[in-house]
C-alpha cells in the first residue's frame, strides 16, 4: 500500500537505508541499539524498528512507548521480554529464541533481558517515530524530595541510592562501571585457595535471569 504523504515521482524518493549506520546508544562494543525511522527511508508508512545487541544480562532497561506497539522478533541468541498487563498488573516473562516473537501492546511498561551472549533482537514499531519514557529518567528526574515524600522513603538514602545513575538515561543496563565492580568484588581474597577461587562466579558470565513471580498491585495505568 502505497503511504498517502508520500508523492513517488519526485525526486528524492528512498528506497534504501544502511541501518548500521544509524546508532542511537551504545554501552560497549557488543551492546548497542541501532534505528530505522522515516527521517531516515521517506517511503516508510508507520511503521519503524530498533536494530538491538545484547550480551548475557544486559537489559533494555525498563520503559513504555505511549505511542506505539511493540514487537520483538529474536534473530540470534534468546531473550525473555517481560511485561506488565495494566488491567489485571500481572507481569508476563516470555522467552524468546530465534524465529520467536514477544508481543508488546502500547503503553504498556516492559523490558527485555538477553539470557545468551551475542543476542540479535530487532523490535518493530507500528508508528514511523516511537516515544520512549525510560525507568531511569522516571528515577533521575523526578525531584528526590517528591519521591521521598509519596513513598515515605529517607531523601537522603534515596539520593544516595540514585546516585550511581549520573542522571543519565541507562537505556541497555547494567553500565560497564556495575559490571566492573561486580566482577572484582566475586574475585577471591589474598588467601584463598585456588579451589575456592574457581567456584567464584563471574559476575556476567554465570548470569541467570530467574522470572519474578506473578505480581498484583494497586491498579496501575487506572
Amino acid at each position: 500500500m502505497a503511504t498517502l504523504y508520500m508523492d513517488y515521482t519526485k525526486p528524492g524518493v528512498q528506497y534504501f537505508f544502511d541501518v548500521n549506520k544509524n546508532r542511537i546508544t551504545t554501552r560497549n562494543a557488543d551492546n548497542f541499539i541501532n534505528r530505522l525511522g522515516r527521517d531516515n527511508l521517506n517511503t516508510l508508512g508507520n511503521v519503524s524498528l530498533l536494530d538491538i545487541y545484547l550480551s548475557k544480562g544486559r537489559v533494555v532497561e525498563p520503559h513504555y512507548h505511549q505511542n506505539a506497539a511493540e514487537l520483538v522478533y529474536c534473530i540470534g541468541g534468546a531473550a525473555t521480554v517481560s511485561l506488565i498487563n495494566p488491567f489485571n498488573n500481572q507481569i508476563s516473562n516470555i522467552p524468546i529464541t530465534p524465529g520467536q516473537v514477544a508481543n508488546v501492546p502500547q503503553g504498556w511498561w516492559h523490558w527485555e533481558i538477553a539470557t545468551e551472549d551475542k543476542t540479535h533482537l530487532l523490535a518493530i514499531f507500528d508508528a514511523p517515530y516511537p516515544e520512549y519514557i525510560f525507568g531511569s529518567d522516571i528515577l533521575t528526574k523526578t525531584p528526590i524530595e517528591v519521591l521521598a515524600h509519596t513513598y515515605c522513603l529517607d531523601p537522603e538514602l534515596l539520593k544516595k541510592t540514585l546516585e550511581p545513575l549520573h542522571n543519565e538515561t541507562i537505556v541497555i543496563g547494567p553500565t560497564d562501571q556495575c559490571v566492573a565492580q561486580k566482577q572484582k568484588s566475586s574475585k577471591p581474597q589474598a588467601g584463598t585457595s585456588a579451589a575456592n577461587a574457581n567456584n567464584q562466579p563471574n559476575a556476567m558470565r554465570n548470569y541467570r535471569y530467574q522470572p519474578q513471580p506473578t505480581y498484583y498491585g494497586g491498579g496501575w495505568y487506572r
